[in-house]
C-alpha cells in the first residue's frame, strides 16, 4: 500500500503537535507533569510499537474489500487511502492518553529524569540494545539455573549419602535415569 510509508512519519509529525495541546485533565496532573510524561514517552519511544496499527488495519481492510470487489480494486485502494489520512490525527489521542497514565503514575521530576536519560547517548543505546540485551541475559539465567540446580542435587545428595548411604545412591541412580531419558 503506497500510504504506508509516508504514513509513519504523518503520524508521529501529528501525534507530537497534538499530544502538545492543552487537553482537560484530572486536577491532580499538572501541564507541566503532562509535558513531563510526554517527554519521557518520547524518549522511551514508549508508544511507537502503536504506529504500524493504522496501516496495518488500512492493509486488512483493503485486501478484504478487494477479495470481496475485485472489481473495484482501484476504487478501494484511493478510499481506503484517504479514509486512513482522515484517521492520522486520531495518532495524538493514543499519545495523550500515555501521556496521562504516566503522568499519574511517576513523578514529574521522575518522568524529567527519564526524558534526559533516554534522550542521551547512554539511554539510546539501551533502547537500541535492550532487547538483545534482554535474550542474552535470560539466556545466561537459564544456564545459571541448569548450573545451580545441579550443583544443589550433587550437594543434597552428597549430605544425605552421610545420613542414609545406601537409600540415596539408589534414588539418585534412579533420578538420573530419569533425566536421560
Amino acid at each position: 500500500m503506497k500510504i504506508t510509508k509516508w504514513i509513519k512519519g504523518g503520524v508521529l509529525a501529528i501525534a507530537v503537535t497534538g499530544a502538545t495541546m492543552t487537553t482537560s485533565m484530572a486536577q491532580e496532573v499538572t501541564e507541566g507533569h503532562l509535558e513531563a510524561a510526554r517527554k519521557a514517552i518520547t524518549a522511551i519511544e514508549a508508544t511507537a510499537r502503536f504506529d504500524e496499527i493504522l496501516p496495518n488495519v488500512a492493509l486488512r481492510i483493503t485486501s478484504q474489500m478487494i477479495g470481496n470487489n475485485p472489481d473495484l480494486e482501484t476504487q478501494i485502494n484511493e478510499i481506503v487511502d484517504t479514509e486512513t489520512l482522515a484517521l492520522v490525527s486520531r495518532r495524538a489521542d493514543l499519545e495523550k492518553e500515555a501521556a496521562l497514565v504516566y503522568a499519574k503514575s511517576i513523578s514529574e521530576a521522575d518522568l524529567n529524569a527519564i526524558a534526559a536519560f533516554y534522550s542521551s547517548d547512554a539511554g539510546k543505546a539501551l533502547l537500541n540494545n535492550g532487547a538483545i540485551l534482554a535474550r542474552e541475559v535470560q539466556q545466561a539465567a537459564a544456564v545459571w539455573q541448569r548450573g545451580i540446580e545441579r550443583d544443589l542435587l550433587e550437594n543434597v545428595n552428597e549430605k544425605l549419602k552421610e545420613i542414609a548411604p545406601r537409600s540415596v545412591e539408589d534414588k539418585t541412580d534412579d533420578a538420573a535415569e530419569t533425566k536421560t531419558e
